[in-house]
């Protein structure tokens, strides 16, 4: 059922027939050609309604934040927070794991330094030692000559004997050790058993005389003494 206007009412109440109502909407007037402004009344809106509607839109133009609001969908933004914390929480376990690789590469290299170090320190002492036993080596003919000129008495006195004395001083500084003594165990490390022959009062295999002098360092046997030993 068609909704009734206010003069329809009173119409019905007063008993009179209700009229039709025409409204002219054409914009252009056809007696005289021009446009017709448009009617407020003609559009649906009473000039109230309109200062209405433009004070609602002025008034929701100075206050913005009455704007209806976008409701905040909250599941979905719990998602992303869960999603970001788990992205950060990755990330971190990833930075963690790099750096202890980080950690055990150093401590690796580290440890093969620390070797490096001690491997050189170590053959750069034998490579000392070496060439130190190679100096000594080729000096030993030079003191069996000494030892030799010694027993046959050219150096009881004079300028050989204190060169002879120096040289033997200077070697002796450097680890030089003789091997000469008598009446003690026969070690076949550092004697060389040139004439066995038996002993009397021994138990054991004794160095009996030494016909040529040995010598020895503290890292090695240079050269075993010649002697000869007496036998049980």
């Amino acid at each position: 059922m068609a909704p009734h206007h206010g003069n329809e009412e009173e119409h019905e109440v007063r008993g009179e027939p209700r009229k039709p109502v025409v409204r002219d909407n054409r914009k252009v007037d056809p007696s005289t050609g021009n446009v017709r402004k448009p009617n407020p009344e003609s559009a649906g809106h009473t000039p109230e309604a309109g200062a209405a509607d433009q004070g609602a839109g002025e008034a929701g133009a100075e206050h913005p934040e009455h704007e209806e609001l976008r409701p905040v969908d909250e599941a979905h933004d719990a998602e992303d927070v869960l999603s970001q914390a788990e992205r950060i929480l990755s990330e971190a376990e990833d930075v963690q794991n790099e750096a202890a690789e980080l950690r055990l590469d150093l401590q690796r290299l580290q440890a093969e330094y620390v070797n490096y170090r001690k491997r050189v320190d170590r053959d750069r002492a034998v490579a000392g030692e070496v060439a130190v036993m190679g100096v000594l080596s080729s000096l030993l003919p030079v003191l069996d000559d000494i030892d030799a000129a010694r027993a046959h008495g050219d150096l009881a006195d004079g300028p050989f004997a204190s060169i002879a004395a120096k040289l033997e001083g200077i070697l002796t500084s450097h680890g030089l050790e003789r091997i000469d003594a008598t009446g003690v165990e026969f070690d076949p490390n550092i004697h060389e058993a040139l004439i066995q022959q038996p002993g009397e009062g021994i138990e054991v295999d004794t160095v009996l005389q030494v016909l040529r002098s040995g010598y020895r360092t503290q890292a090695r046997v240079l050269r075993a003494a010649q002697v000869i030993v007496a036998v049980p």
